[in-house]
């Protein structure tokens, strides 16, 4: 139904807007996706009941990412055998005689999420397995666990030049654009101010115990009431019942841990070296991450039979059976990646691409404010969309075909404002991959998770507007950063005040 009359206009936006002011309404995501859904389906067959229906179909299996199922369900496997030796309490146990408070156990989990920086996915799985079990010790409600999955995971891969981030950014740059797409990433770095402002609001936080906003009634509630989940605590009551072998030891947690990281960078780089590349970075730029995930939870699960069930750590009968466990464990993830994904494809059916790109393409600014006014359009088309790689797609060539080679320096000022407000609007949406991945990994209401990101995420969004309005006219990273530090952390300071 190409000729419908609502495709490349402004009602590509409907869906999504329905779909995310419906999940706020009513506290319910599932329905508003399949509500949003429904409307794309429908101005696209221009309401004949058939091809609407026949479009939903079509827009699902074309959108449905099968490998990313594959590894949620593997990776869900590896955290119920994690979880059956007694790995995560025996690390719970050690990290209560290293992590002495709070602070120390939330300071513990950025750090680990800023080490794993390869995949946003695996990120937030892996960080929030690992260490759900110290900061439930601590009380740190799921909601908090969730805000700093999120914080440590989008925005340490968006300036990582070695992540399947940076192969993304990479792809989307044309070849006509005076630099190479790696160059151009590294770049980008220093001017990432959500990225850098993000991480350092997360360490600040911690560190200062600062609570706002939702989040303090969440934790409050964890500290006052011993209530970690708030809400919806009966979705995740199958996770929390894992029987566990009171004999397991940190490195059954620890060894398949390592197992999984060293073969995720392996497989990478086996991927990017096969398909020419002649260095390390051009490497992970060429590497097919999802296949590598794959083959490195896979390569996981092999281990832990050899490492489990021959010490009977872990019975054989356990180990077939987690395969179920696991993917009861990530059915939540996978209903809301399966809807996100499907609602994604409707709004790219609809045009949603080609109306931004010829509204934007054609419109003049002042050079030097263009900058923030690409954060902002990012911003909003990453929270539409709940997509940062799909917003990098629309937005990138449209800014180097504003300035190209002869202003390289604005060019890599403006690409980065696309790729922070990308990741900004991206964490503010309960639609985006990694928000979901995030809820998932810290086994916390999707709802809860999504309005206290976005209560904490408006802070460093202000900062960063003001940031690339600076740094579009002095084009200094150091000045453009410093300010949005400064505003950062009299406004943190201002909220821990209005909040004792």
């Amino acid at each position: 139904m190409e000729n419908s009359v609502f495709i490349g206009t402004i009602w590509s936006l409907l869906p999504p807007v329905i779909a995310i002011v419906l999940a706020f309404i009513t506290k319910e995501v599932y329905s508003s996706l399949f509500i949003g859904i429904i409307t794309g389906a429908l101005l696209y067959g221009q309401f004949n009941p058939w091809i609407s229906f026949e479009s939903i179909f079509t827009v699902m299996t074309e959108n449905i990412d099968l490998n990313i199922l594959i590894f949620l369900v593997m990776l869900g496997m590896i955290v119920i055998l994690m979880q059956k030796s007694g790995g995560s309490a025996a690390y719970g146990r050690w990290a209560a005689e290293k992590i002495k408070n709070k602070k120390m156990a939330l300071l513990a989990t950025t750090f680990l999420g800023i080490l794993i920086f390869v995949d946003d996915y695996f990120n937030c799985l892996t960080v929030g397995s690992v260490m759900r079990p110290v900061t439930d010790k601590y009380k740190v409600s799921r909601a908090k666990l969730a805000y700093i999955i999120d914080a440590t995971a989008a925005p340490v891969c968006i300036i990582a030049p070695i992540s399947s981030w940076a192969a993304a950014v990479n792809s989307y740059v044309p070849e006509d654009a005076g630099i190479n797409g790696l160059q151009l990433f590294i770049r980008t770095i220093p001017f990432n101010l959500y990225a850098l402002l993000t991480l350092f609001m997360v360490i600040y936080t911690s560190a200062r115990n600062i609570d706002f906003g939702q989040m303090k009634v969440h934790e409050d509630n964890a500290v006052n009431n011993g209530d970690l989940f708030t809400d919806h605590k009966d979705d995740f009551q199958s996770s929390e019942e894992v029987k566990e072998n009171p004999n397991g030891k940190v490195f059954d947690l620890v060894i398949p841990t390592i197992m999984l990281i060293v073969s995720a960078v392996g497989a990478m780089m086996y991927t990017g070296f096969s398909s020419g590349a002649g260095n390390i970075q051009e490497a992970f730029a060429d590497c097919d991450a999802e296949i590598s995930l794959i083959f490195a939870t896979f390569i996981t699960v092999l281990f832990l039979f050899f490492f489990y069930v021959p010490r009977k750590v872990v019975s054989f009968n356990e180990f077939m059976a987690s395969f179920v466990k696991g993917f009861q464990l990530m059915i939540p993830a996978i209903a809301i990646l399966t809807f996100a994904w499907t609602l994604k494809g409707m709004t790219q059916a609809l045009g949603i691409g080609d109306f931004v790109s010829s509204t934007v393409g054609g419109a003049t600014f002042g050079l030097s404010f263009v900058p923030a006014i690409m954060f902002v359009i990012a911003i909003f088309i990453a929270f539409s969309t709940g997509t940062s790689w799909g917003t990098f797609a629309i937005l990138v060539p449209i800014v180097t075909s504003i300035f190209g080679a002869d202003a390289l320096n604005m060019m890599v000022i403006s690409v980065s404002a696309v790729l922070a407000g990308a990741v900004c609007g991206d964490h503010i949406s309960p639609i985006s991959d990694t928000t979901i991945m995030s809820s998932a990994g810290a086994q916390c209401y999707h709802m809860n998770h999504v309005s206290t990101q976005m209560q904490y995420a408006v802070i460093p969004c202000i900062c960063c507007a003001v940031g690339y309005v600076i740094s579009g006219f002095t084009q200094n990273w150091v000045i453009s950063l410093a300010a949005g530090v400064i505003v950062l952390v009299g406004a943190l300071e201002f909220m821990k005040r209005a909040n004792a």
